[in-house]
């Protein structure tokens, strides 16, 4: 059975933050957990061998800045000389006020930074268009239904085929298979 409460949850002139204080009074912290997504064998080899064809790499991702700066670190998008805060972005700085930068100024962030963090499905495509609008060819790659605009917009959309949803596959011009 679950304890008391340390208040009276009948009492409806408590407020929730009061119910919160009571609650967090007389805590012990017992432990912590951590957990990462590993990254997938092959990827920094691959981030080498893209550039070396003279590909730019690009990350956009729903992560938080710094923990897409360490994987782009552990992918080799990012190298340790980079300047971080020029190489990589919170997506807000391309919605301030939440409307979308003018394309000039979009067109001039998009053209250096590499990695994209606390992306929403419309930044990946806003920021799929203004790559396109500085005529470079684009290749992305998803595997939600939240990717499917940014994979159809792209000139080459690529879904994951094992992970990957029925969405982002029908949004794709091709699907990997292992």
């Amino acid at each position: 059975s679950m304890p008391k409460l340390p208040f009276d949850v009948d009492d409806e002139d408590l407020t929730t933050d009061q119910k919160f204080q009571a609650c967090r009074s007389g805590l012990r912290l017992v432990g912590l957990v951590a957990s990462i997504d590993p990254d997938r064998d092959g990827v920094p080899e691959s981030v080498e061998l893209a550039r070396g064809a003279g590909i730019r790499v690009v990350m956009i991702t729903g992560d938080y800045l710094k923990t897409a700066i360490a994987i782009a670190h552990n992918v080799k998008i990012l190298h340790k000389e980079e300047n971080e805060e020029s190489a990589a972005v919170d997506c807000a700085t391309l919605r301030p006020n939440d409307e979308y930068l003018p394309h000039d100024r979009m067109d001039a962030l998009t053209s250096s930074v590499r990695v994209f963090a606390r992306a929403r499905p419309e930044d990946k495509l806003e920021i799929v268009k203004s790559l396109q609008r500085q005529g470079l060819v684009t290749a992305m790659t998803g595997d939600g239904v939240n990717d499917a605009p940014a994979l159809n917009q792209a000139n080459i959309g690529v879904a994951m085929g094992i992970q990957g949803t029925e969405v982002a596959k029908g949004a794709s011009d091709m699907i990997l298979t292992d």
